[in-house]
């Protein structure tokens, strides 16, 4: 058996989206070469929309939309405006409007061409466009639709993707109620459109 020493030329450190690319199993349950992908990538974010981790929104964001505008595209909306402070003034996470709560949103981005995130509240809305996880310039004001939310919209990465992988809507994998969670079931409004 050979004793192998490891030192600095042995360590690689990977950082951002590079460790989502290139361990997505870690995050989606399932590799790039699995046609799987793409709707579990959809699923994760519906089902944190749904039901974020107790300790980020100990209360339930009830209204949720998701759209399906293409094999490989679709937006998901919350009434949850994590992303943009009491006082108007964004919270960056992750380098974006991606709030850091939002991990599965940030882990999307990662393997996705174009991502597109608002955030809004109080008659203030935020913008912002990314290439991968990165920005493509610091978050810009639009005119927001009334109360609060937020609006992720995801194009996925074909180049990544395994041939033929798509979004199949299924959500059978979601749990409305994560682990840890002792929220009564109640009244959840999810309205999924396909417009493929």
């Amino acid at each position: 058996m050979t004793d192998h020493r490891y030192d600095a030329a042995d360590i690689r450190i990977i950082e951002g989206g590079e460790a989502v690319r290139r361990l997505p199993g870690m995050y989606f349950g399932v590799g790039l070469d699995s046609p799987e992908l793409p709707t579990r990538a959809f699923a994760a974010v519906v089902g944190w929309s749904l039901h974020p981790a107790t300790r980020v929104a100990p209360v339930h964001a009830l209204c949720v939309e998701a759209e399906i505008l293409g094999d490989l595209a679709f937006s998901v909306s919350d009434t949850a405006s994590d992303a943009l402070g009491e006082d108007g003034v964004p919270i960056i996470g992750f380098g974006s409007l991606i709030g850091s709560g939002r991990w599965c949103g940030w882990a999307v981005s990662a393997v996705s061409a174009r991502t597109v995130v608002e955030v809004w509240r109080d008659g203030r809305g935020l913008r912002q466009e990314l290439a991968g996880d990165l920005p493509l310039g610091e978050p810009e004001e639009f005119v927001p639709p009334a109360g609060a939310g937020t609006r992720m919209e995801f194009a996925l990465d074909g180049a990544l993707l395994a041939p033929g992988a798509v979004i199949t809507a299924d959500l059978g994998s979601l749990d409305l109620h994560g682990p840890g969670c002792e929220e009564p079931d109640g009244p959840v409004r999810l309205r999924l459109r396909d417009l493929r």
